[in-house]
């Protein structure tokens, strides 16, 4: 199925998020700024920051705010890595803690200036989350390692609760959209997890709106079924600023629906959809369901 692309689209009335407000928000953010971390709902200018401060649910971002790579939809600034913080993953732990969470998701910018692209970090943040807080379950929102399986020894290593790697939109557009990147990196990733490790959930996202095809994500959802992806994320691309890649289309939410029965029908035992979905958002609903342990 070919969808029709506007190339001057109107954001529709009924897409809006709540602003940044509350004494929750103002108390996480005062957490936050006193412990010197950074968040993917600032840092990338998540439209659901308001809301999810308020359930006092966050996804820290480590290993700095500075990516190594410059894809075309995202607000995280672009440059020269900051110099890794080993005790980074004791102030998240730290964090966790005080906010008594019982589902935590962590996540990264690209360190492609790192052997191991971060994962050392990532299963230090694991660990030190589960010594302070052992009854709170750890989502890991990894970017691709470069493709390192050793690097991805390192986190599955900690014991994830749920192993989250987005394929962010369909192979045809990756140039544009995921400088760096390759599809088929992804789907070994997603596919190594699977094996090293059965019994972690594994997850992944797209974001559409971008001039993708309705048939294109469906062969996507496809492939992510077929790499015995369990929980899967779509939602409405935003542009964060005008120097940012366009939005070509809204979808709209009949059609983040089907997408829905579509991916149930697929087999996927978690499928979110809508235009205000994000990878972490509400993550924990599916995360508590399917998380699991130990490795099989």
């Amino acid at each position: 199925m070919l969808v029709s692309i506007d190339p001057t689209p109107q954001r529709p009335k009924w897409l809006r998020a709540p602003a940044p407000a509350g004494e929750n928000y103002r108390e996480l953010k005062a957490l936050v700024d006193r412990l010197r971390l950074h968040t993917v709902c600032e840092s990338a200018a998540c439209p659901n920051v308001g809301e999810c401060w308020n359930r006092r649910t966050a996804t820290f971002m480590i290993l700095g705010n500075v990516c190594t790579r410059r894809c075309g939809f995202c607000a995280v600034k672009k440059g020269a890595p900051l110099t890794v913080d080993y005790d980074e993953p004791a102030r998240v732990a730290e964090a966790v803690q005080a906010l008594g969470l019982k589902y935590a998701v962590i996540t990264s910018v690209n360190r492609d200036d790192r052997k191991d692209g971060g994962a050392e970090l990532f299963a230090m943040t694991i660990r030190a989350i589960r010594e302070r807080l052992p009854e709170c379950k750890v989502e890991v929102l990894i970017p691709d390692f470069q493709g390192s399986h050793a690097a991805m020894d390192l986190v599955l290593d900690a014991r994830p609760d749920v192993l989250n790697h987005n394929t962010e939109t369909v192979p045809r557009l990756y140039r544009q959209v995921r400088l760096g990147a390759r599809y088929e990196r992804s789907l070994d990733i997603l596919e190594y997890a699977k094996q090293a490790c059965p019994g972690i959930p594994a997850k992944s996202g797209l974001m559409l709106g971008l001039g993708e095809t309705m048939e294109e994500v469906l062969q996507v959802m496809r492939d992510l079924a077929a790499h015995k992806v369990d929980i899967l994320t779509l939602g409405q691309y935003l542009r964060p600023s005008p120097k940012h890649l366009p939005v070509l289309r809204y979808i709209p939410v009949d059609e983040f629906a089907e997408y829905k029965r579509r991916g149930a029908e697929m087999g996927f035992a978690h499928v979110e959809a809508g235009p205000l979905v994000r990878s972490s958002y509400h993550a924990d609903e599916a995360g508590i369901t399917l998380t699991a342990h130990a490795c099989k």
